[in-house]
């Protein structure tokens, strides 16, 4: 059973038109940093409910859930969630999903984490709680999004970046406008003509890398494609080790 329950919002944060985040206060059962939990409310003058997967951003350690959700044009529930008020209930589910968490990751001397939009999300959680973070030697964080301002996390990225003490590298990618701190480029491309591994001076092989991608199915499959034709790396299951750990965002 993994019944619905109450959630208060406590606060919502509109960083663009089509990008908010929302926090909110439930009585859920303890989670690992890089699960994702469902949302829901009742659709306009119906009993039937809406409902949508989404990952946390915040530690497990801290109880303000915090959720980061990107509007969809004529998307029944991110509009009704950008428009909640403080003091709103909706539905979250009491038990979270999902295998997207470092206690699944082999042990390996680099962990390259790619996210694209708002599946920047899973990868904040992780890193702000920080367990099993010392079975890698490096960690890279790479997030890429269309346009600069939508970079929303990149702050909390600056402060991860000083806790870790140079073993998390950072790398931004934009790729609909020009940014003198990002590279610009779809991931896919940028692995192709090993521009992410020149510029963040490790390589990615099958001897000692695991590779996170979580965002964009589009992106997440061409990767993957990329990095099993020309690198040699396979998909993780968890009955056979492999080199690739999946989350498609949508």
């Amino acid at each position: 059973m993994n019944p619905w329950i109450n959630a208060e919002v406590l606060q919502i944060k509109k960083w663009t038109k089509n990008l908010f985040s929302i926090f909110l206060n439930a009585d859920i059962s303890n989670f690992q940093a890089g699960q994702f939990t469902k949302l829901a409310l009742y659709e306009n003058n119906s009993t039937k409910k809406i409902q949508r997967a989404y990952s946390f951003v915040n530690a497990p350690s801290n109880k303000n859930l915090e959720i980061y959700i990107v509007r969809v044009l004529n998307g029944k529930l991110s509009n009704l969630l950008y428009n909640l008020k403080i003091g709103d209930n909706i539905f979250i589910k009491k038990n979270s999903f999902g295998f997207f968490i470092l206690k699944e990751i082999p042990d390996c001397e680099t962990l390259w984490m790619f996210a694209t939009g708002t599946a920047i999300g899973p990868y904040c959680s992780i890193l702000q709680e920080g367990k099993d973070i010392e079975k890698f030697k490096n960690i890279v964080l790479v997030h890429a999004v269309r346009y600069k301002n939508e970079l929303i996390y990149l702050p909390l990225m600056k402060k991860l970046y000083i806790k870790y003490h140079g073993k998390l590298k950072i790398q931004t990618i934009v790729s609909r406008e020009k940014d003198n701190d990002s590279l610009s480029g779809r991931i896919p491309f940028l692995l192709a003509h090993n521009i992410i591994e020149k510029k963040i001076g490790l390589n990615i092989n099958n001897q000692n890398s695991h590779i996170m991608l979580c965002g964009n199915p589009l992106m997440v499959k061409d990767t993957y494609l990329f990095l099993n034709k020309h690198k040699g790396m396979n998909k993780h299951l968890r009955k056979k080790n492999g080199h690739i750990t999946i989350e498609n965002y949508w």
